[in-house]
């Protein structure tokens, strides 16, 4: 065998079980037929014909561009327009005082990566939850960071604070610094959420620690959260970043991908806020070095989208109209399966919204399996299986919990699974 690549690359295999199971669920499709089969691998809004759906004033909008905000570079740190639109939806009316400055970023994929590269040291641990995308582990291992995660909920469903101050407290005990990745509300893969009073307490864990000498940094990957409640509502934890030492820093991974139904267009942006004017003077100069030498420039067509309509009240009632619908459909398919699965005696991680929901198993490749002979498919992951109730139809949601029970029992072998709480 020849190999021609650095040593230091040996082992960069990506292997996406979730895109394996999407792939199996389409040549199921195709084979017995689309009515037979439910793909709940898909991470994309699907309506109840189950096609791939956009806002209907973002379809509108992007169609009425000139072809000259499809062609034209943009600099490197993102429209001015843009990124003013981005700080004011990513607080909505619960901005905090403090300075912020955004960077725009190849989706809410490239904010995560220049998080981590920016604020987390080489051959050093970064902080997540163990119920996480598992692409922050490939964003880690690719610049020689070490991902380490806590359990993310206790014994009664809710934020393992205890668990976090622990995680904390042990990895400050080698490191001066340390990154912490939170995806809340709506976290994928589960659609759990922190409540105010949970910020409140790892606000104040960070706290501690600032004080004995250690710089904290914060990422809250709120990719899904124009789907997670009432937009103030579901914000209003990020009042609490006001006014806090100027050695813990905040930042926001902002997505267009799910708030705009724009998956493919690749626009997020990387907001950063904190109580020290020079701390942003340099999260904006290290933003724009990283875009430069990640991805040059994103795309110019969907920052004028976005400018467009953050800049028009009309357009905002609008978009926010249209968000409420696809969130009320998400909430109705999450009920059904809820509903059934206490029911059935299903345990799930709490649901608080978003695109998907999630059931416990140590065997969850095993599980997976077991569903594909019913034509269920589903995503495999390390603590259990997920479930894009964001492209299940109503219909097919119905039932399916019993269909996951059977497969769980069959597997395990005992009706005594691992409970999450509800």
């Amino acid at each position: 065998m020849t190999i021609m690549a650095a040593a230091s690359r040996e082992g960069k295999v990506l292997s996406d079980v979730v895109f394996a199971a999407g792939a199996a669920a389409r040549e199921a499709a195709a084979l017995y037929g689309e009515d037979k089969v439910v793909n709940a691998t898909v991470g994309c809004y699907a309506g109840e014909d189950e096609k791939l759906a956009c806002l209907p004033v973002v379809e509108q909008l992007y169609r009425s561009l000139p072809m000259s905000d499809f062609i034209t570079y943009a600099p490197p740190i993102g429209l001015e327009g843009y990124r003013k639109a981005v700080i004011d939806e990513t607080f909505e009316d619960c901005r905090p005082e403090g300075y912020v400055d955004a960077v725009a970023t190849s989706g809410g994929t490239g904010a995560i990566h220049i998080a981590i590269a920016n604020y987390s040291e080489y051959g050093e641990a970064v902080l997540t939850t163990d119920w996480r995308w598992n692409i922050y582990d490939c964003l880690c291992r690719e610049i020689g960071r070490d991902l380490h995660t806590f359990s993310m909920m206790d014994d009664k469903g809710r934020f393992n604070t205890a668990a976090f101050s622990a995680a904390v407290s042990n990895i400050l005990r080698c490191q001066d610094s340390l990154l912490i990745i939170l995806n809340t509300p709506a976290n994928n893969p589960t659609g759990f959420a922190l409540s105010d009073e949970e910020w409140a307490d790892v606000l104040e864990i960070c706290r501690l620690h600032e004080k004995n000498g250690k710089r904290i940094s914060i990422l809250v990957d709120i990719a899904y959260i124009a789907y997670a409640g009432e937009k103030n509502r579901v914000r209003s934890f990020m009042k609490q970043f006001a006014h806090l030492p100027e050695h813990i820093f905040t930042m926001f991974a902002f997505s267009m991908s799910k708030g705009y139904t724009l998956y493919g267009q690749r626009a997020g942006a990387l907001v950063g806020l904190s109580s020290s004017k020079d701390v942003i003077e340099e999260f904006a100069n290290l933003g724009k070095y990283s875009a430069r030498t990640s991805w040059s420039n994103i795309n110019r067509a969907a920052m004028t989208l976005m400018t467009k309509i953050r800049s028009d009240r009309d357009l905002i009632a609008q978009l926010d109209l249209e968000r409420m619908r696809f969130a009320q459909s998400l909430r109705r398919r999450a009920d059904i399966f809820t509903y059934e699965a206490d029911r059935c005696g299903l345990s799930y991680v709490p649901y608080k919204g978003g695109f998907f929901i999630s059931i416990p198993t140590k065997k969850s490749a095993a599980v997976c399996h077991e569903l594909q002979k019913d034509l269920v498919f589903a995503g495999p992951l390390a603590q259990g299986v997920r479930l894009g109730v964001c492209s299940i139809p109503e219909d097919k949601m119905k039932g399916l919990a019993a269909t996951v029970k059977k497969a769980l029992d069959t597997v395990e072998g005992t009706n005594d699974l691992m409970v999450a709480g509800k």
